[in-house]
């Protein structure tokens, strides 16, 4: 946990890591945090909307919409094929009372609280070896972030200003500071050209 009044910055977890995590944590029966990372890195939400799901909202379905809690705006987030079988996988797993039921059920038959899931985003961080320096809950957005911009490719800036939708940031500029692209970063498109 971080010292109190200090600023810690999440940050993102390369993909292949992040895809390699979420098959690490299923083998090993963690199958709520698979799910989570997976919902979290795929979907951009952030984790009171991700909390607020239920297995109807995303099982067997190919579209989630929400409204989110802080803006207060509709969201429609496609959903994935290969994310589907997972969310089947997992359900199948843990095996839930009811589809109506919250997804990010605790031992305690309770949702997760954030900062429980921090904790144990820590504990994830250490047990698996990740090369992350703040893995938090807010990491899984800014690694859906992330991936969306460097597969983007010659497409960037269009990416850039996708997420900044899809993000409710005021302009792009804040989309790029968010995901941390570096000025060393921009800088290597001035190498991209040639005579």
């Amino acid at each position: 946990m971080s010292k109190k009044f200090q600023n810690t910055t999440a940050d993102y977890l390369e993909w292949d890591s992040n895809i390699l995590l979420i098959s690490k944590l299923f083998q090993d029966g963690k199958y709520i945090f698979s799910l989570l990372i997976a919902l979290g890195s795929f979907f951009g939400i952030r984790i009171s909307d991700l909390l607020n799901l239920k297995w109807n909202d995303v099982l067997n379905a190919d579209t989630l919409i929400i409204i989110e809690k802080k803006t207060k705006k509709q969201r429609t987030i496609k959903i994935n094929e290969q994310l589907k079988k997972h969310i089947v996988s997992c359900y199948k797993q843990i095996q839930p009372l009811s589809p109506n039921d919250h997804i990010f059920i605790s031992q305690k038959n309770s949702v997760y609280s954030v900062q429980r899931i921090n904790v144990i985003f820590k504990e994830i961080r250490v047990k698996y070896n990740l090369k992350i320096k703040n893995f938090s809950t807010h990491s899984m957005r800014k690694t859906f972030g992330r991936q969306v911009y460097n597969n983007a490719g010659n497409n960037a800036e269009l990416a850039l200003v996708k997420l900044s939708e899809l993000f409710n940031h005021s302009d792009i500029r804040t989309t790029r500071k968010y995901l941390g692209i570096r000025t060393e970063e921009l800088m290597e498109a001035y190498d991209l050209l040639s005579f």
